[in-house]
């Protein structure tokens, strides 16, 4: 639903995709450790090395439950990184199988079905994960981010809280809480929110896009023009950020800045023009 090509929690840190696996010291001392290590991601060569160890893992200890579930929701995890969904699934469901109070492959099989668009699926098992641990701060921020792209703001917001109460450094969450409450309208809780992503995350280009669009909402044109400058010189293509400076530039009196501005943003993105009627500016 969204323009911003740099706002992902589902795909990013509060993924938190790894789990280490546990071996005791006499395990340590056989090649089955060196497949502990490839299953852990050790090797970021590519997903190949992760599926090799993990597969190893499960041939090897068809009978331990425990490295059962976690080798499969992390051979999963490179299945998901290959973008390939439906062995991921299935390696999602092998893990809730042999240790079905294991939250983790609930949250990453929710991860692949919002990456398909199936948030309904996705936040079901959201919920399944928070049942499980009422402190897994990764599984209300991909909650919250399935919820932004059902529209339904105020559930994300709710979510949002949480993993923030539960995980306050994790950078992206800040911005995706100013994001969600400039669309709603609530401008200052917004910038406070963009204030800390920034603090955060000075390279983020998402954050100074989202300080943007409050600033836009607020009616302050040059603060609006500045961040989305901040933006786009991390990243020249944000659409978004083209987009919403134009607008900034044209209500500030620049108009041929603000319709060549205009007029990139749509060259980029045909439905910019929706995208901004959506989030309550035209």
């Amino acid at each position: 639903m969204r323009c911003h090509a740099f706002r992902s929690i589902a795909h990013g840190a509060a993924a938190a995709l790894t789990l280490a696996l546990l071996i005791t010291p006499a395990a340590a001392q056989n090649p089955e450790a060196n497949n502990v290590d490839l299953c852990n991601g050790r090797d970021r060569s590519s997903p190949e090395p992760q599926i090799a160890g993990c597969t190893a893992l499960i041939k090897a200890d068809a009978d331990n439950p425990r490295v059962l579930a976690v080798a499969y929701n992390n051979r999963g995890n490179a299945y998901t990184a290959k973008g390939e969904y439906e062995l991921a699934i299935h390696d999602y469901e092998e893990s809730i199988k042999a240790r079905p109070g294991y939250a983790k492959p609930f949250n990453n099989r929710g991860v692949v079905y919002e990456k398909q668009g199936q948030f309904d699926l996705a936040i079901q098992d959201f919920d399944a994960a928070i049942k499980i641990d009422a402190n897994y701060a990764d599984a209300f921020a991909n909650r919250a981010e399935t919820y932004q792209k059902k529209g339904d703001y105020t559930h994300a917001l709710q979510d949002f809280d949480a993993a923030i109460r539960l995980q306050p450094t994790l950078k992206m969450l800040w911005n995706e809480r100013c994001w969600t409450r400039a669309i709603v309208g609530d401008l200052q809780a917004a910038l406070t929110d963009c204030n800390e992503a920034t603090r955060l995350e000075p390279t983020d280009a998402a954050a100074f896009d989202s300080r943007g669009l409050t600033y836009l909402k607020l009616g302050k044109w040059p603060a609006a023009i500045a961040d989305y400058d901040s933006a786009l010189q991390i990243n020249p293509k944000l659409s978004s950020s083209l987009y919403g400076r134009g607008l900034a530039k044209l209500k500030n009196g620049d108009a041929t800045g603000g319709n060549s501005d205009i007029a990139a943003a749509k060259s980029l993105q045909r439905d910019i023009v929706d995208k901004f009627s959506h989030y309550g500016v035209r």
